[in-house]
């Protein structure tokens, strides 16, 4: 992983962070996005991001999916919640988010990446393996029920 962007508060973070993410489901794919910063650039996610505050976590996973995605959903519900939590050399604290995992329904928008996704399209659960993923993807598609090679 490359160096944390200077003045980028989710590095070395006093507290926890929160995110929010959503599962979707369409026609035997899912919407996945692939990473355009750290951490994890390059590697394909489901899409969401930071809760602001003052801001709820379902507002913040539409807000998300509409910055990310161009699309509208709605929150069916929650499917877990997972701590990511990174360290550095020296094993301070680089990077933690409390992630809240949603399952989500696609409700309107074409699928077109922009802000923090290089990229975002509709994978067949049967392609997902061939994707370079974040470790907790398969835990969730498990959770939601979806069995993926």
């Amino acid at each position: 992983m490359n160096q944390p962007p200077e003045n980028d508060s989710r590095w070395y973070p006093q507290y926890p962070m929160i995110g929010a993410h959503a599962l979707i489901v369409k026609d035997g794919c899912i919407l996945l996005v692939k990473r355009a910063k750290e951490p994890n650039k390059g590697m394909w996610i489901i899409p969401g991001g930071k809760v602001e505050l003052g801001e709820t976590f379902s507002k913040a996973v539409h807000r998300e999916l509409h910055e990310e995605c161009a699309i509208k959903i709605e929150v069916v519900r929650i499917l877990d919640v997972m701590d990511y939590i990174l360290q550095d050399e020296q094993g301070r604290t680089k990077y933690h988010f409390v992630l809240i995992y949603l399952l989500a329904q696609y409700k309107s928008g074409i699928v077109k990446a922009q802000s923090d996704a290089e990229e975002a399209k509709w994978v067949p659960f049967e392609k997902i393996a061939e994707l370079e993923t974040h470790p907790h993807l398969k835990v969730l598609l498990k959770k939601a029920g979806i069995e993926a090679p």
